[in-house]
C-alpha cells in the first residue's frame, strides 16, 4: 500500500481523549474544579485558602543583625603571660590553652598590652596589638 495523506496515522500514545466540554456536571465532577459550597465556591475566595503559610511567616519575629560565621578571637594580656611564663618559652594558641589562659587553642588569639612583662618570651601564631608588641620587645621578646 503506497503512503498517502488519507492513510497517515499518529503515533500509538501520542494522541489522547479530549476532555468532554459542556456536556453537563457529570463529565468534570460534581463541583466542576469549583471546590465546594459556601464561601470558597465564590470567585476572589482563593486569598482565603493560600493564608496558612503568610499567616506562620508574619507571625515568626525577625531576625536582625548580622552574626558573622567566624569567631571572636580570644583575648590575653601581656601582664598574665608575663605572670604565667618563664625566660625563653614560646607563647603559641597551644601553649597558652595548656596553662589555662584562653579556653581553647581553636581560632584567633590576639595579646593585648594591659599589665606589664619583664620576660623575654617567642610569639608564635597570635595577632599582637602594637602596644602589645613594643611592651614585649622592650622586655627582650620576639615576635615571630
Amino acid at each position: 500500500m503506497a503512503i498517502s495523506l488519507n492513510s497517515l496515522r499518529p503515533a500509538l500514545g501520542a494522541k489522547h481523549s479530549k476532555r468532554r466540554v459542556g456536556r453537563g456536571l457529570g463529565s468534570r465532577g460534581t463541583t466542576a474544579g469549583r471546590g465546594g459550597k459556601g464561601q470558597t465556591a465564590r470567585a476572589g475566595s482563593g486569598g482565603l485558602q493560600k493564608l496558612g503559610m503568610r499567616q506562620a511567616m508574619l507571625a515568626t519575629p525577625k531576625l536582625r543583625g548580622f552574626r558573622s560565621l567566624a569567631g571572636k578571637s580570644q583575648t590575653v594580656s601581656v601582664g598574665a603571660i608575663g605572670k604565667m611564663y618563664i625566660a625563653g618559652e614560646t607563647v603559641s594558641p597551644t601553649t597558652l590553652a595548656k596553662k589555662g589562659l584562653v579556653a581553647d587553642n581553636k581560632g584567633e588569639v590576639k595579646i593585648l598590652s594591659v599589665g606589664e612583662i619583664a620576660v623575654a618570651v617567642t610569639v608564635k601564631h597570635c595577632a599582637v596589638s602594637e602596644s602589645a608588641a613594643t611592651k614585649i620587645q622592650n622586655a627582650g621578646g620576639k615576635i615571630a
